[in-house]
């Protein structure tokens, strides 16, 4: 019994402060200092290439798939 409460009064604190840590260090990362307004332009036309691209896919996997012969 007592290791189990060793356990909980250490490894618990332990994880909670780790994973506050890490989602920190994360947000940081996320936000950089010095993203140019540009960059950002940049970014969301990749994005908006990327889903445009990704619906065309799709119509031709649809298109494929009505296609396909079937066993």
């Amino acid at each position: 019994m007592i290791p189990w409460i060793i356990l909980a009064v250490v490894a618990v604190p332990v994880l909670v402060i780790g994973f506050a840590a890490t989602r920190k260090r994360t947000a940081a990362a996320e936000h950089r200092v010095g993203v140019t307004a540009q960059r950002r332009a940049e970014t969301e036309g990749e994005f908006a290439e990327a889903a445009a691209y990704e619906a065309e896919w799709r119509d031709e996997d649809k298109r494929r798939f009505h296609e396909e012969r079937l066993p």
